[in-house]
């Protein structure tokens, strides 16, 4: 039976960098304490990921309201206001 950490097996590939970017993952490495240079270029490219897709999803919503017309906007608008009002208020 596969076990969770068989399933997220990683690709061995080799990349060339320039000086200073290896330099700044050595660095980076060091003051993370982490256990490799592997793992912070991962976290780094996690976070990069994480980013793009924040950033969609952001797209997504402002294109969703901008295409609303006006009587939409308010209608939506009226919703929320209502929706708001239903909360008790913290002092």
């Amino acid at each position: 039976m596969p076990t969770a950490k068989r399933s997220q097996r990683k690709a061995k590939k080799s990349y060339t960098l320039s000086s200073q970017s290896v330099a700044f993952l050595e660095i980076t490495r060091k003051k993370r304490r982490a256990a490799s240079v592997s793992s912070v270029l991962e976290d780094i490219l996690q976070s990069v990921r994480r980013c793009q897709a924040q950033a969609h999803v952001e797209q997504s919503v402002a294109s969703y309201y901008s295409s609303l017309s006006g009587r939409e906007a308010t209608e939506l608008a009226d919703w929320a206001e209502f929706a708001l009002g239903e909360f008790p208020r913290e002092p």
